[in-house]
């Protein structure tokens, strides 16, 4: 130990779950802070998160120029790579050890809610054994569903490609009008897919519907729903959260495809294969060619598209905001840190809406890890729009969209 109460050894950085356009950001602002420590001395980069603290599979980040890591904070995705496994209680402890081994003493993990539980688990381990290791989650997630959180780093450019792929989408739906679904990144939280809203620029712009997990989704009602756009506008753009269930938590794609015989598949967590699959916008087409197209007599023109994984990534459309949120929160995870904290992840809370102003603020680990955020109920409208209001919270964190002139 120090006189300043610190102690001086290695640090680990680590990037886990769901990669984003700004995840690097965090990465960077954590090294740009450690590097001017005298209390560390190697800073590692964990490849792929869990599997390389596990594997001891370390990166030096310490010696990179400014140049290297300014270029690195503006490309998109994981750039220690990431991973895919939900660590469970041994996982951490085989952590703790390579950690030890490395004589780390400053633990910085971003990701998600599953993140800050990892960070949780080892902590504990760490003080059962009387080793100081400070351990800090910085905040990440597309799905922005992070408790104590006003939103969250890769929500905002995220969210940003969701509006400009349905302004594009609007305007294609509008010269060659049908009904057109598109399926929107979100398990449990309906961000992401509310994101659309802010396609809208001018009376009758789609999306004309649009549905989230917090609002049961019933398959009988969303005909009505589509019907009555489409007498209205003579056509109907939809947006559709991934994660969508009937009021017995049924999710929506399971329900379609028992009704059409068809297999769903699951992923490695036994979870229904919601995102990539593209069935969920097949199963919804079929459902309104077969049932809504029967009930007017006639053969409707439907089409759905899946976002996926471009969400997550896509360089074209980073948000301003979103990148200099999330190298602070990787900045003030360390500042922390430096201060003598033992734990904690930081969190991004709003002290304003004009002017839009944000403060990093200290929270426990207990209060995200394993938590989840959801749409304010506030801004669903019917189970089936978001409220306009949505705006004053959405926009400053996507920043100015394009402005398109119709006739």
């Amino acid at each position: 130990m120090t006189e300043t109460g610190l102690i001086n050894g290695n640090a680990v950085i680590g990037q886990s779950g769901g990669p984003t356009a700004v995840i690097n950001q965090s990465l960077v602002g954590c090294v740009e802070v450690l590097k001017e420590s005298a209390h560390v001395d190697k800073i590692y980069g964990a490849h792929h998160a869990v599997d390389g603290i596990i594997k001891g599979d370390f990166i030096e980040l310490q010696d990179l120029p400014q140049d290297r890591l300014d270029r690195l904070a503006n490309t998109p995705s994981s750039g220690l790579g990431s991973s895919r496994l939900k660590p469970k209680a041994e996982h951490c402890h085989q952590m703790f050890e390579q950690l030890k081994k490395f004589n780390v003493r400053y633990f910085f993990y971003i990701g998600g809610n599953d993140s800050s539980d990892t960070c949780r688990i080892i902590n504990e381990d760490a003080r059962s054994k009387g080793y100081e290791l400070r351990c800090f989650h910085i905040p990440k997630t597309i799905d922005n569903d992070l408790q104590c959180n006003d939103h969250t780093p890769g929500f905002g450019s995220a969210a940003r490609y969701v509006a400009c792929g349905f302004m594009g989408d609007n305007l294609d739906n509008k010269a060659l009008p049908g009904i057109k679904i598109n399926v929107v990144m979100g398990r449990h939280a309906g961000f992401l897919t509310a994101a659309s809203m802010l396609a809208r620029q001018q009376p009758g712009d789609g999306p004309h519907l649009i549905y989230v997990p917090e609002a049961a989704f019933d398959s009988d009602k969303f005909l009505d729903d589509v019907n009555e756009m489409y007498d209205k506008h003579g056509r109907c753009l939809i947006a559709v959260s991934e994660g969508i269930s009937d009021a017995d938590g049924t999710p929506v794609a399971v329900k379609l495809a028992v009704e059409q015989g068809h297999h769903v598949e699951k992923d490695s967590h036994g979870n229904v294969q919601l995102s990539g699959t593209g069935a969920l916008g097949d199963f919804l087409a079929i459902h309104i060619k077969n049932k809504l197209g029967e009930r007017r007599g006639e053969k409707l023109r439907v089409r759905a598209d899946t976002f996926g994984y471009m969400q997550r990534c896509f360089a074209g459309c980073v948000s301003e905001t979103d990148q200099r949120e999330a190298r602070m929160a990787g900045r003030k995870a360390a500042e922390v840190a430096l201060l003598g904290d033992l734990d904690g992840s930081i969190a991004i809370q709003r002290a304003s809406d004009d002017p839009y102003k944000v403060e990093y603020t200290l929270v426990k680990l207990t209060d995200v890890a394993a938590k989840t955020k959801h749409l304010d109920e506030k801004y669903i409208v019917d189970g089936r729009d978001i409220h306009d209001s949505f705006r004053t919270y959405l926009a400053p964190l996507v920043g100015p969209l394009p402005v398109v002139e119709q006739v």
